[in-house]
């Protein structure tokens, strides 16, 4: 069984670079020990941005980049990434005013050259009562945009575009051994294959050095592995909007509308020795909601926590002396000692598809296969879609056995791909808990990898925080079902 290309990881970065080598037409394999998006590309704070903080450290490259990624994801998946109010409070500030404003007119001038299509940023106004009510005391600040986004399923829309173009997705499935042996990679898999590639590419996240001494390969590039975590707490204030609150040792926290009746909050910056300490430990929680709690009138406690979660950043090494001061940009590491093996060290969400383009820039020639950008200007599966809010009244028209809220979370998931799920139907059956029913589980596992129950009520659904404790059995059986 031979490919072009075999891919190790199935995160945004594994999943993007499978979409565009498939695009330019390469033999692509990808695997995946877990299922999608499994680790930290779930484990995100689920924003699509340039990253604001990231100009106090003269990342300005990178966040350029982050901008214009940002204007061409919003346009190739209105269903998954949606504009987003930020509320910049500058109070228990740690930055003096003028250089909090500057930085906004620089975030500004970054996006597309002063041209993005989202709002440009602005102070605090009187009328602002939305903005301002849910905080304690008066206070100047800012208002500004950026983009959230479902990253479990943006991960799954590169994996599925990449799929339609002839790609192979092998989830639960691990790469236990490869070498080099007659000009291309001879590998070993855990469903009993043995494969051969011509190129290799290590987009193995927090395991990418793992994976390197695993084969026995050098490398220059250091990792350094940084846990953001996460909670998510009963709503804390009314409004769609989102607010970037500056904390006393320099970090700032997000809190954001989560799920309709609840809000995200986070995220920390700890250095951890393996991928494996994923876990909100009880200071992370305390740390966060003391964040929370010196900016809005209602206070939280661990006890309001009613999910959490934790990812590792493999963040390449820059040297920097705090895990926060890190850099987020990353670095492709090209190895050419025989068949071509490419490594990822760092990235981001936002800039995911830009990170693939340059990987195939730098391994598609030594595979002979002829590069140029192809996905750009192109839309994710289910986002042709020309107007959101219109597309969800057409489906609350169009099928209305699904209910309003139902009928905007199944576009939200799966955009215009939503028909192909329900043609013909007028119904969809029982409602297993939470708006679930067997024909989307089914859907989910027949068309986009999901096995577990895990997978599709936290990575394919965020159903888990609405569902009761049965509901992940009734998912399982028919899971199982033939």
């Amino acid at each position: 069984m031979a490919y072009d290309l075999l891919i190790t990881g199935g995160g945004i970065n594994g999943c993007a670079i499978a979409r565009e080598a498939s695009l330019l037409g390469l033999e692509v394999l990808l695997v995946e020990k877990d299922d999608l998006a499994s680790h930290t590309s779930s484990a995100s704070t689920k924003l699509i941005h340039g990253g604001l903080r990231y100009l106090e450290s003269y990342e300005f490259r990178l966040v350029r980049e982050a901008l214009h990624e940002r204007e061409r994801l919003l346009e190739a998946a209105p269903h998954l990434i949606r504009p987003l109010t930020f509320v910049l409070p500058h109070a228990h500030a740690v930055r003096p005013w003028w250089m909090v404003r500057l930085g906004l007119y620089l975030y500004d001038a970054l996006a597309v050259g002063g041209n993005s299509t989202l709002p440009r940023s602005r102070g605090l106004r009187a009328r602002d009562k939305a903005f301002t009510d849910p905080l304690a005391g008066t206070h100047r600040g800012f208002v500004y945009s950026d983009c959230r986004v479902d990253d479990a399923r943006l991960t799954l829309a590169n994996a599925l575009d990449a799929a339609h173009h002839g790609a192979e997705i092998a989830t639960r499935t691990e790469l236990l051994a490869a070498r080099r042996e007659g000009g291309a990679w001879r590998a070993e898999l855990s469903d009993g294959r043995t494969v051969e590639a011509r190129g290799l590419v290590n987009a193995a996240g927090p395991w990418v050095r793992h994976l390197l001494d695993k084969l026995a390969i050098a490398n220059h590039s250091r990792i350094r592995l940084v846990k953001g975590s996460h909670i998510v707490v009963p709503r804390l204030y009314d409004g769609d909007h989102a607010y970037i609150l500056q904390q006393p040792d320099r970090r700032i926290v997000f809190a954001i509308p989560y799920e309709g009746g609840f809000t995200e909050i986070g995220t920390t910056d700890i250095p951890v020795d393996r991928p494996e300490d994923a876990i909100c430990s009880q200071e992370e929680r305390a740390y966060l909601c003391e964040a929370v709690n010196r900016y809005f009138t209602r206070q939280i406690t661990s006890a309001d926590i009613v999910w959490s979660w934790s990812g590792v950043r493999p963040l390449h090494d820059d040297g920097a002396a705090r895990a926060q001061s890190v850099t987020r940009d990353y670095v492709l590491e090209l190895d050419e000692n025989g068949p071509p093996l490419l490594s990822v060290f760092g990235g981001k969400i936002t800039t995911a598809r830009a990170l693939a383009e340059e990987a195939l820039a730098k391994i598609g020639p030594t595979l002979g296969a002829k590069v140029e950008p192809v996905t750009r200007a192109r839309v994710f599966p289910g986002g042709a879609i020309a107007d959101f809010d219109r597309f969800v009244a057409t489906v609350r028209t169009r099928w209305p056995f699904l209910g309003d809220a139902r009928a905007e979370r199944m576009a939200h998931a799966y955009g215009c791909n939503l028909a192909d799920m329900l043609r013909d139907r007028t119904e969809l059956g029982e409602d297993l808990g939470a708006g679930l029913t067997a024909t989307e589980i089914r859907w989910m596992r027949d068309h986009e990898w999901a096995r577990t129950a895990e997978d599709v009520l936290w990575r394919r659904s965020k159903l888990g925080l609405h569902a009761g404790p049965d509901l992940a059995e009734r998912v399982t059986r028919v899971l199982e079902e033939k």
